[in-house]
């Protein structure tokens, strides 16, 4: 199997995999609430489980790099999202479906760094941005057709989530499937590497010279040139408002009926999987340079979304839409191209702990800050930014030397 096919089969698996979970997440809240949580719980039990899905690939990222089971850790966290998710319409105690929406996250920690370095070895060969940039619009057309469908069958239905969520185990069970006739096709993706290395014209992605000596050094540990890109984005989303913030914006000031919310988000999806194949094919060609554009979204997000015109409000979330795709495709492509397969696992799990720290900060500072000054958060915001900027520069200064 070529590297391409073997890029678009795991983008299908990551298609069927967004397909349910994150149509069951479009209705987490309401599901909860049914059951009895108030919105405190709801709250505590989503963000126990974001925590879970980043906090924990500090575990599985030099699980997998220590013990070089990387199909096993992706199949085994694929395997426990989907039957997870369609228990979760019918368990009808809340501490059994709380348990399930965190387990659901669990398996996201599990797979990931294990996932995106099987991934990695391929899109050595197709090109790192081109790679993951295709994975990414293929995941977000999973999570499209996801929350669509829920709301279709609950339509149907008259509002009852056992037969909504119970329509997402036929995806799961095409995951597991997918993922094992991808496995016994494809059992050590690393030779796309090794053939890559082998013929440097199959790739334009960016090299670094290196003697035997410093090679060697850099496999045993994360190199410098890691660290200051991941100060970079945690500068860049660290200021990067939320969707959450930025569809309450929209409600509270009455720019958008809360129904209209879901079918903004649906939209601002489709744009990040334009801007990551956009994002990615400039990245083969000029390399992390093409990152410039992150800070420059992040920090345009709230000026435009915060208005009080509502076409300027939604052009708005459709540039966080943009900088997410850059977020989820490209910024994992220079990772793979700053570590070298050996630690790449525990690289990706260090790098999705920062993003998910980050995360947490970036949704609490300008939460905070909007309910103080909009001007005062726009400032921040673009200071924040103008500091992820200068951390890019030195990141590419270093990898250079």
């Amino acid at each position: 199997m070529g590297a391409w096919r073997f890029v678009v089969w795991f983008g299908t698996v990551s298609l069927l995999a967004d397909f349910v979970y994150e149509g069951a997440r479009s209705v987490t809240g309401p599901l909860l609430s049914s059951l009895g949580a108030s919105a405190l719980v709801v709250g505590v039990v989503t963000g126990a489980g974001e925590a879970a899905a980043l906090g924990l690939r500090l575990v599985s990222g030099p699980l997998a790099d220590r013990t070089r089971r990387f199909w096993t850790l992706t199949i085994s966290g694929y395997l426990l999202t989907v039957v997870s998710v369609p228990p979760l319409g019918v368990v009808g105690t809340l501490w059994a479906a709380c348990a399930l929406v965190v387990a659901e996250r669990v398996g996201k920690a599990v797979r990931s760094p294990a996932k995106d370095t099987l991934l990695s070895h391929a899109t050595a060969a197709t090109g790192r941005g081109r790679g993951f940039a295709v994975h990414e619009a293929m995941d977000q057309v999973g999570a499209l057709i996801g929350p669509l469908t829920v709301a279709g069958v609950l339509a149907l239905t008259g509002g009852s989530y056992g037969p909504a969520l119970g329509v997402l185990a036929v995806p799961g069970v095409a995951v597991v499937g997918l993922l094992l006739w991808l496995r016994s096709r494809v059992p050590d993706p690393r030779r796309y590497e090794d053939g890559a290395q082998a013929s440097p014209e199959a790739t334009k992605a960016p090299a670094t010279r290196s003697t035997p000596a410093s090679a060697a050094a850099r496999a045993r540990r994360l190199p410098t040139a890691f660290w200051t890109y991941a100060a970079f984005t945690a500068a860049t989303t660290a200021g990067f408002a939320t969707f959450g913030v930025l569809s309450y914006h929209l409600v509270q000031r009455h720019l958008l009926a809360p129904a209209w919310v879901p079918v903004l988000y649906a939209a601002a999806m489709a744009v990040d999987a334009v801007a990551a194949l956009v994002t990615g094919w400039f990245y083969d060609r000029h390399g992390p340079a093409v990152l410039v554009v992150l800070p420059l979204l992040a920090a345009l997000v709230p000026a435009l979304a915060f208005t009080d015109a509502v076409t300027v409000a939604v052009a708005g979330s459709l540039v966080w839409g943009a900088a997410l795709g850059v977020q989820e495709s490209t910024l994992r492509a220079t990772v793979a191209d700053l570590v070298p397969p050996g630690r790449r696992a525990t690289a990706y799990g260090v790098f999705a702990g920062v993003v998910g720290g980050a995360s947490l900060v970036g949704g609490a500072l300008t939460g905070a800050l909007y309910g103080v000054s909009v001007p005062l958060l726009i400032t921040v915001v673009a200071a924040v930014q103008a500091l992820a900027l200068a951390l890019l520069v030195f990141t590419g200064t270093r990898r250079r030397r």
